[in-house]
């Protein structure tokens, strides 16, 4: 049985915003679930210090990168849980994610949550996913 994903949305006002608020996965697939993706470069070093729009997309490259070491790419996202220590800062830079995602063809059912902090001092962005292919 052939992979096959259908958007559930009994509501139409999160696909505006580039999401959907279920995806339903049936059939043979396999299953990556991505750690937290930060602001990290290849060395592990923090990048973009209080830089919210630079954080938001090395986070995502990084998710990128995890992505590809499974062979598969944005579009094979189906869930995002994005972590930020200042949701107002991350609302004003959401487009970055927003236009990379959408540019991609994804819209991961995707939940937003404003933390205390994040596991590396000055990071203000995480992201986590799962992707079915």
């Amino acid at each position: 049985m052939a992979l096959r994903r259908t958007a559930v949305n009994p509501v139409t006002w999160s696909l505006e915003l580039g999401f959907n608020q279920g995806e339903l996965v049936t059939g043979e697939s396999r299953t990556l679930y991505l750690s937290g993706q930060t602001a990290m470069d290849a060395d592990g070093k923090p990048r973009h210090s209080d830089d919210m729009a630079g954080q938001l997309a090395l986070s995502l490259d990084n998710v990128e990168a995890v992505l590809a070491g499974a062979d598969m790419a944005l579009p094979d996202l189906v869930r995002l849980n994005v972590y930020t220590t200042d949701v107002d800062l991350l609302f004003q830079h959401y487009g970055v994610l927003a236009a990379r995602l959408g540019a991609a063809g994804a819209a991961p059912a995707t939940t937003m949550l404003g933390v205390t902090r994040l596991a590396v001092p000055g990071q203000l962005v995480e992201l986590e996913g799962t992707a079915v292919a």
